[in-house]
């Protein structure tokens, strides 16, 4: 009885503004909590509250490791430990002097960024360098010309070089790359140093095992040989003799430029055999290898798929597989279809990419743009379905369905590699839904006027009054309005009938 007693008499000396206190704090916390359940609610398993609509990395220099590999779940493989994500080297980069400079000449901008180009000076000290090149004037210069900023000092180096030595295959090299500017010019200059780098290669050959100094020459001999055949097969792919340059396959990591060539060539079982042997769940993926087999699956039914006729009869076996390749492309790197689309704009892609970046999408495109084009169909069937990919991973950065969840710092390491004029685009875009942003408003404007009714009363009280006499004349005008125009009982016969 003292109990009730007690409570009876603390509730009566609670003042009204201690009841608009509480209804003021209430607000703003169910507010607070509505905003933030769109970001606790994957941290505790829940349902989505917004969707993705569409886009961790250490960004280290080396080319030679992947950083995202295939986790299918579906085949109930183990989650194994998240790796390091890392910039590979772009296989199809352009030529500087025939290609990206004419670019910047055309519009006045540099299409490359110092942070690409410092890598790709740094691959090519790695490459074209070694420890034995100590007293050999020529190959001094060249250490010097790899690190040189400015394009103008590694032309002037190269030749430098060659007055040393005019059989000096590096210094060709960078010719080739930068003070050529046509693809003809540069071929002819690559084939020159092809004929010099040859014949050091297999001299270093027969004395490779007499020591890790002429080991390393090899080493550094082999890389020139590789990287010029490569050169080489480009060229001619641009110059419409595909393929003839390629280098053997086992020989070095160019099947992603052997797999554009076979779809120029429109050779797509070709394409299949390569395809066979590189997409597998234990190897590197990439843009090109899970966007061409979903490409290939595409060709066998794009021709005759109607989305309309689709929704009616269900998905065909073969278009449920087309479709789910598409899927897995998007997922592994959800950037892509927009170029394909032709919703975004392209620019010139960059001499190296980020796994599953808009900067591998953006190579990839421009290059299989075409191949994409040239199959009846297989565009408008990637409109109709890849964004369907998105509610299989709602939460793509917590966890994934056929790869690792999508790396965090793809953004930031893009933004380094692509020229500022390029817009990069991010994954995942997260929107608050319409209701969770109005209700947090409410609450939040009704936070306010309760603090500001505590803090102000009498003024409050006198705006309120005012803004009811605002709301309540047009309603007034409006109702005599009615009563001019409708007949008095007219009311009355309404609630007869």
């Amino acid at each position: 009885m003292l109990n009730l007693f007690l409570s009876t008499m603390f509730l009566n000396t609670l003042t009204p503004k201690f009841y608009v206190a509480l209804t003021g704090t209430s607000s703003l916390i169910s507010g607070l909590i509505l905003v933030s359940l769109n970001h606790i609610s994957p941290l505790l398993g829940g349902e989505p509250v917004a969707n993705n609509d569409n886009g961790n990395t250490t960004i280290t220099n080396g080319t030679t490791t992947n950083g995202n590999s295939n986790n299918n779940s579906s085949n109930n493989h183990g989650q194994q430990s998240m790796p390091e994500c890392k910039v590979w080297r772009n296989p199809l980069n352009l030529f500087r002097g025939a290609e990206y400079l004419r670019f910047t000449w055309k519009i006045n901008k540099d299409p490359l960024t110092y942070y690409d180009m410092n890598l790709s000076a740094q691959d090519h000290q790695t490459f074209f360098t070694c420890d034995a090149d100590a007293g050999k004037p020529e190959y001094e210069i060249m250490q010097t010309a790899w690190r040189e900023r400015k394009p103008q000092a590694r032309i002037k180096a190269a030749n430098d070089a060659l007055e040393k030595n005019p059989e000096c295959a590096t210094a060709l090299i960078l010719l080739a790359e930068e003070d050529a500017s046509s693809i003809l010019d540069a071929e002819k200059l690559f084939k020159q140093a092809y004929k010099y780098a040859e014949v050091l290669y297999k001299k270093s050959q027969q004395t490779m095992h007499l020591g890790q100094t002429q080991e390393s020459i090899h080493r550094r001999d082999t890389n020139v040989v590789v990287y010029i055949k490569r050169r080489l097969a480009m060229c001619a792919r641009k110059l419409g003799r595909i393929m003839k340059e390629f280098p053997i396959l086992t020989m070095f990591n160019i099947h992603e430029n052997l797999i554009e060539a076979l779809l120029e060539l429109q050779l797509y079982a070709d394409v299949q055999v390569v395809l066979a042997k590189y997409d597998d769940i234990s190897l590197p993926k990439s843009a090109a290898i899970c966007y061409t087999a979903a490409l290939l699956k595409a060709r066998a039914v794009a021709d005759k798929f109607s989305p309309d006729i689709a929704s009616k009869r269900g998905l065909s076996t073969a278009e449920m597989s087309a479709v789910e390749a598409i899927h897995r492309a998007v997922e592994f790197n959800p950037h892509v279809p927009k170029y394909l689309l032709e919703m975004k704009s392209l620019v010139l892609p960059p001499e190296h990419i980020l796994k599953r970046g808009d900067s591998e999408a953006l190579a990839y495109a421009f290059f299989h743009l075409q191949h994409w084009k040239r199959v009846d169909g297989a565009l408008n069937l990637l409109h109709c379905t890849w964004e369907g990919t998105f509610r299989m991973i709602p939460y793509p950065l917590e966890k994934g369905h056929l790869f690792y969840p999508y790396p965090t710092c793809t953004e930031n390491a893009d933004r380094e590699l692509l020229p500022a004029f390029h817009e990069v685009s991010v994954y995942p875009k997260k929107e608050l839904p319409f209701f969770i942003l109005f209700t947090a408003g409410l609450c939040s404007f009704t936070a306010l006027l309760a603090l500001l009714t505590h803090q102000y009363p009498e003024p409050m009280g006198i705006i309120a009054k005012t803004a009811l006499t605002w709301i309540y004349m047009p309603v007034s005008y409006i109702l005599e309005k009615l009563e001019a125009i409708l007949p008095s009982n007219l009311f009355q016969q309404l609630s007869r009938i």
